[in-house]
Protein backbone atom coordinates (compact mmCIF):
# COMPACT_ATOMS: atom_id res chain seq x y z
CA UNK A 1 0.00 0.00 0.00
CA UNK A 2 1.52 3.49 -0.96
CA UNK A 3 2.52 5.57 2.17
CA UNK A 4 0.45 8.35 0.80
CA UNK A 5 -2.62 5.68 1.08
CA UNK A 6 -1.16 4.64 4.49
CA UNK A 7 -1.52 8.16 5.81
CA UNK A 8 -5.16 9.07 4.32
CA UNK A 9 -6.78 5.56 5.87
CA UNK A 10 -4.91 6.74 9.47
CA UNK A 11 -6.30 9.76 9.55
CA UNK A 12 -10.06 8.57 8.07
CA UNK A 13 -9.75 6.17 11.04
CA UNK A 14 -8.76 8.90 13.60
CA UNK A 15 -11.47 10.84 12.63
CA UNK A 16 -13.25 8.14 12.73
CA UNK A 17 -12.46 7.07 16.19
CA UNK A 18 -13.13 10.76 17.49
CA UNK A 19 -16.64 10.62 16.61
CA UNK A 20 -17.60 8.10 17.75
CA UNK A 21 -16.11 9.32 21.12
CA UNK A 22 -17.65 12.72 20.54
CA UNK A 23 -21.31 10.95 20.04
CA UNK A 24 -21.01 8.36 22.76
CA UNK A 25 -20.07 11.07 25.65
CA UNK A 26 -22.51 13.73 23.68
CA UNK A 27 -25.78 12.36 23.20
CA UNK A 28 -26.27 11.24 26.28
CA UNK A 29 -27.16 14.87 27.78
CA UNK A 30 -28.88 15.40 23.88
CA UNK A 31 -30.96 12.76 24.91
CA UNK A 32 -31.43 14.37 28.05
CA UNK A 33 -32.40 17.67 26.32
CA UNK A 34 -34.85 16.04 23.74
CA UNK A 35 -36.46 14.03 26.61
CA UNK A 36 -36.91 17.41 28.60
CA UNK A 37 -39.32 19.08 25.93
CA UNK A 38 -41.71 15.81 26.02
CA UNK A 39 -44.50 15.11 27.94
CA UNK A 40 -46.85 11.65 28.13
CA UNK A 41 -46.37 9.02 25.87
CA UNK A 42 -43.96 10.86 23.58
CA UNK A 43 -41.51 10.13 26.32
CA UNK A 44 -41.29 6.70 25.30
CA UNK A 45 -41.03 7.81 21.49
CA UNK A 46 -37.49 7.50 19.61
CA UNK A 47 -37.60 10.85 18.23
CA UNK A 48 -34.61 12.92 17.78
CA UNK A 49 -36.29 16.19 17.99
CA UNK A 50 -39.74 16.52 19.87
CA UNK A 51 -42.48 17.40 17.59
CA UNK A 52 -44.03 19.60 20.03
CA UNK A 53 -42.18 20.86 22.62
CA UNK A 54 -43.25 21.17 26.11
CA UNK A 55 -41.51 23.61 28.28
CA UNK A 56 -43.96 23.15 31.07
CA UNK A 57 -41.58 20.75 32.20
CA UNK A 58 -39.52 23.47 33.59
CA UNK A 59 -41.87 25.55 34.53
CA UNK A 60 -43.59 22.58 36.86
CA UNK A 61 -39.95 22.02 38.14
CA UNK A 62 -40.00 25.61 40.20
CA UNK A 63 -43.39 25.24 40.44
CA UNK A 64 -44.20 22.11 42.27
CA UNK A 65 -40.83 22.74 44.75
CA UNK A 66 -38.22 24.88 45.87
CA UNK A 67 -35.55 24.02 43.15
CA UNK A 68 -34.35 27.24 42.67
CA UNK A 69 -33.54 27.30 46.42
CA UNK A 70 -32.07 24.01 45.97
CA UNK A 71 -29.62 25.31 43.06
CA UNK A 72 -28.59 27.73 45.45
CA UNK A 73 -27.84 25.88 48.50
CA UNK A 74 -25.67 23.55 45.77
CA UNK A 75 -24.03 26.92 44.54
CA UNK A 76 -23.07 27.83 48.46
CA UNK A 77 -21.77 24.28 49.24
CA UNK A 78 -19.61 23.74 46.04
CA UNK A 79 -18.51 27.44 46.12
CA UNK A 80 -17.56 27.23 50.06
CA UNK A 81 -15.74 24.08 49.33
CA UNK A 82 -13.70 25.16 47.33
CA UNK A 83 -13.02 28.24 48.74
CA UNK A 84 -12.04 26.53 51.28
CA UNK A 85 -9.87 23.63 49.99
CA UNK A 86 -8.32 25.97 48.32
CA UNK A 87 -6.98 28.34 50.76
CA UNK A 88 -6.29 25.41 53.16
CA UNK A 89 -4.26 23.25 50.35
CA UNK A 90 -2.10 26.17 49.60
CA UNK A 91 -0.70 26.49 52.79
CA UNK A 92 -0.95 22.86 53.37
CA UNK A 93 1.30 22.25 49.16
CA UNK A 94 3.56 25.27 50.86
CA UNK A 95 4.44 23.29 53.98
CA UNK A 96 4.73 19.91 51.82
CA UNK A 97 6.56 20.72 48.94
CA UNK A 98 9.18 23.42 49.86
CA UNK A 99 9.78 22.71 53.56
CA UNK A 100 11.67 19.81 54.38
CA UNK A 101 10.95 17.84 57.73
CA UNK A 102 11.05 14.08 59.11
CA UNK A 103 7.61 12.62 57.78
CA UNK A 104 6.95 14.52 54.83
CA UNK A 105 5.97 12.13 52.52
CA UNK A 106 4.25 9.51 55.10
CA UNK A 107 1.89 12.61 55.84
CA UNK A 108 1.58 12.86 52.09
CA UNK A 109 0.66 9.68 51.74
CA UNK A 110 -1.86 9.77 54.46
CA UNK A 111 -3.21 12.93 53.35
CA UNK A 112 -4.17 11.37 49.80
CA UNK A 113 -5.32 7.76 51.78
CA UNK A 114 -7.96 9.57 53.64
CA UNK A 115 -9.66 10.05 49.85
CA UNK A 116 -9.58 6.49 49.21
CA UNK A 117 -12.25 5.54 52.08
CA UNK A 118 -15.58 4.89 50.23
CA UNK A 119 -18.07 7.76 51.85
CA UNK A 120 -20.44 4.66 53.51
CA UNK A 121 -17.46 4.06 55.59
CA UNK A 122 -17.49 7.34 57.32
CA UNK A 123 -20.77 8.17 57.26
CA UNK A 124 -21.78 6.87 61.18
CA UNK A 125 -18.81 8.61 62.14
CA UNK A 126 -19.48 11.86 60.41
CA UNK A 127 -22.97 11.97 61.37
CA UNK A 128 -21.88 12.11 65.10
CA UNK A 129 -19.65 14.65 64.21
CA UNK A 130 -22.06 17.02 62.75
CA UNK A 131 -24.71 16.40 64.98
CA UNK A 132 -22.76 17.34 67.87
CA UNK A 133 -20.79 20.55 66.18
CA UNK A 134 -24.98 21.46 66.08
CA UNK A 135 -25.10 21.38 61.90
CA UNK A 136 -27.38 18.68 61.03
CA UNK A 137 -29.78 20.20 58.35
CA UNK A 138 -27.29 23.28 57.53
CA UNK A 139 -25.04 23.49 54.63
CA UNK A 140 -22.25 24.51 56.49
CA UNK A 141 -22.15 20.90 57.38
CA UNK A 142 -22.35 19.51 53.89
CA UNK A 143 -19.46 22.18 53.56
CA UNK A 144 -17.49 20.52 56.30
CA UNK A 145 -18.48 16.91 55.26
CA UNK A 146 -17.30 17.22 51.73
CA UNK A 147 -13.51 18.90 52.54
CA UNK A 148 -13.03 14.81 53.62
CA UNK A 149 -12.72 14.35 49.79
CA UNK A 150 -12.14 17.44 48.76
CA UNK A 151 -9.25 18.21 50.70
CA UNK A 152 -7.08 15.45 50.14
CA UNK A 153 -6.57 15.43 46.42
CA UNK A 154 -6.59 19.32 46.03
CA UNK A 155 -3.25 19.12 48.62
CA UNK A 156 -1.97 16.02 46.48
CA UNK A 157 -2.45 18.39 43.04
CA UNK A 158 -1.28 21.71 44.56
CA UNK A 159 2.31 19.97 46.33
CA UNK A 160 2.82 18.25 42.83
CA UNK A 161 2.64 22.02 41.15
CA UNK A 162 4.49 23.61 44.32
CA UNK A 163 7.52 20.98 43.89
CA UNK A 164 7.99 21.96 40.23
CA UNK A 165 8.45 26.01 40.90
CA UNK A 166 11.51 27.27 41.08
CA UNK A 167 13.84 27.30 44.22
CA UNK A 168 15.06 30.57 42.97
CA UNK A 169 11.92 32.74 43.51
CA UNK A 170 11.57 31.58 46.89
CA UNK A 171 14.98 32.66 47.73
CA UNK A 172 14.48 35.96 45.94
CA UNK A 173 11.60 36.42 47.97
CA UNK A 174 13.58 35.82 51.19
CA UNK A 175 16.59 38.05 50.54
CA UNK A 176 13.70 40.54 49.90
CA UNK A 177 12.45 40.28 53.29
CA UNK A 178 8.98 38.11 52.13
CA UNK A 179 7.53 36.66 54.85
CA UNK A 180 6.50 32.63 54.34
CA UNK A 181 2.61 34.42 54.13
CA UNK A 182 4.17 36.49 51.65
CA UNK A 183 5.69 34.63 49.70
CA UNK A 184 2.74 32.21 49.35
CA UNK A 185 0.52 35.02 48.41
CA UNK A 186 2.45 37.27 45.91
CA UNK A 187 5.07 34.57 44.41
CA UNK A 188 3.29 31.13 44.23
CA UNK A 189 -0.09 31.66 43.91
CA UNK A 190 0.00 34.01 40.32
CA UNK A 191 2.07 30.85 39.30
CA UNK A 192 -0.17 27.94 40.61
CA UNK A 193 -3.75 29.74 38.95
CA UNK A 194 -3.61 26.74 36.25
CA UNK A 195 -3.02 24.21 39.12
CA UNK A 196 -5.83 25.67 41.18
CA UNK A 197 -8.18 26.18 38.06
CA UNK A 198 -7.95 22.67 37.92
CA UNK A 199 -8.04 21.44 41.23
CA UNK A 200 -11.00 24.21 42.20
CA UNK A 201 -13.07 22.61 39.24
CA UNK A 202 -12.62 19.13 40.37
CA UNK A 203 -13.41 19.98 43.98
CA UNK A 204 -16.65 21.92 42.43
CA UNK A 205 -17.64 18.94 40.70
CA UNK A 206 -17.61 16.45 43.35
CA UNK A 207 -19.23 18.67 45.83
CA UNK A 208 -22.10 19.94 42.94
CA UNK A 209 -22.72 15.90 42.04
CA UNK A 210 -22.27 14.83 45.45
CA UNK A 211 -25.54 12.71 46.86
CA UNK A 212 -25.03 10.70 50.46
CA UNK A 213 -23.68 13.21 52.29
CA UNK A 214 -26.50 15.61 51.31
CA UNK A 215 -29.35 13.23 51.71
CA UNK A 216 -28.17 12.37 55.40
CA UNK A 217 -27.26 15.48 56.45
CA UNK A 218 -30.28 17.51 55.23
CA UNK A 219 -33.80 17.25 56.97
CA UNK A 220 -36.26 20.23 55.39
CA UNK A 221 -36.52 20.21 51.07
CA UNK A 222 -35.73 24.40 51.65
CA UNK A 223 -31.89 22.96 52.81
CA UNK A 224 -31.39 20.13 50.37
CA UNK A 225 -29.15 20.34 46.96
CA UNK A 226 -30.21 19.25 43.41
CA UNK A 227 -29.08 15.64 43.85
CA UNK A 228 -31.14 14.95 46.09
CA UNK A 229 -33.89 17.38 44.83
CA UNK A 230 -33.69 15.57 41.63
CA UNK A 231 -33.74 11.62 43.57
CA UNK A 232 -37.19 13.24 45.41
CA UNK A 233 -38.93 14.11 42.72
CA UNK A 234 -41.89 11.91 42.82
CA UNK A 235 -45.04 11.69 40.70
CA UNK A 236 -48.93 10.51 41.23
CA UNK A 237 -47.27 6.69 41.88
CA UNK A 238 -44.26 4.76 41.59
CA UNK A 239 -44.81 3.90 38.10
CA UNK A 240 -46.28 7.69 37.22
CA UNK A 241 -42.51 9.21 37.45
CA UNK A 242 -42.59 12.92 35.84
CA UNK A 243 -39.77 11.80 33.65
CA UNK A 244 -40.16 14.99 31.62
CA UNK A 245 -39.46 17.12 34.94
CA UNK A 246 -36.54 14.54 35.93
CA UNK A 247 -34.58 15.39 32.81
CA UNK A 248 -35.54 19.12 32.84
CA UNK A 249 -33.55 19.40 36.26
CA UNK A 250 -30.85 16.73 34.85
CA UNK A 251 -30.13 19.34 32.11
CA UNK A 252 -30.54 22.50 34.27
CA UNK A 253 -28.27 21.04 36.93
CA UNK A 254 -25.45 19.83 33.91
CA UNK A 255 -25.11 23.56 32.26
CA UNK A 256 -23.17 25.25 34.77
CA UNK A 257 -20.77 22.25 34.71
CA UNK A 258 -20.41 22.66 30.85
CA UNK A 259 -19.73 26.37 31.11
CA UNK A 260 -16.98 26.38 34.22
CA UNK A 261 -14.89 23.79 31.84
CA UNK A 262 -15.64 25.64 28.46
CA UNK A 263 -14.87 28.71 30.24
CA UNK A 264 -11.40 27.26 32.53
CA UNK A 265 -10.56 24.94 29.54
CA UNK A 266 -7.01 26.09 29.29
CA UNK A 267 -6.24 26.51 32.43
CA UNK A 268 -7.24 23.05 32.86
CA UNK A 269 -5.01 21.47 30.52
CA UNK A 270 -2.16 23.74 31.71
CA UNK A 271 -2.44 22.56 35.56
CA UNK A 272 -3.16 19.00 34.14
CA UNK A 273 -0.01 19.05 31.98
CA UNK A 274 2.37 21.29 34.37
CA UNK A 275 5.66 19.06 35.37
CA UNK A 276 5.21 16.94 32.71
CA UNK A 277 8.25 17.86 30.75
CA UNK A 278 10.81 19.37 32.79
CA UNK A 279 14.01 21.24 30.89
Amino acid sequence: MPRPLRRAMGRLGLWLLVAVIVVYTVFPFYWAIVSSLKGGQALFGTELLPRDPQWSNYAELFRQQPFGRNILNSVFVAGSVVLVSLVLASGAAYALGRIRFRGRVPLLMVILSVSMFPQVAVLSGMFELIRWLGLYNNLLGLTLSYLIFTLPFTVWVLTTFMRELPQELEEAAMVDGATPFVTITRVFLPLMAPAMATAGLLAFIAAWNEFLFALTFTLTNEMRTVPVAIALISGASAFELPWGRIMAASVIVTVPLILLVLVFQRRIVEGLTAGAVKG
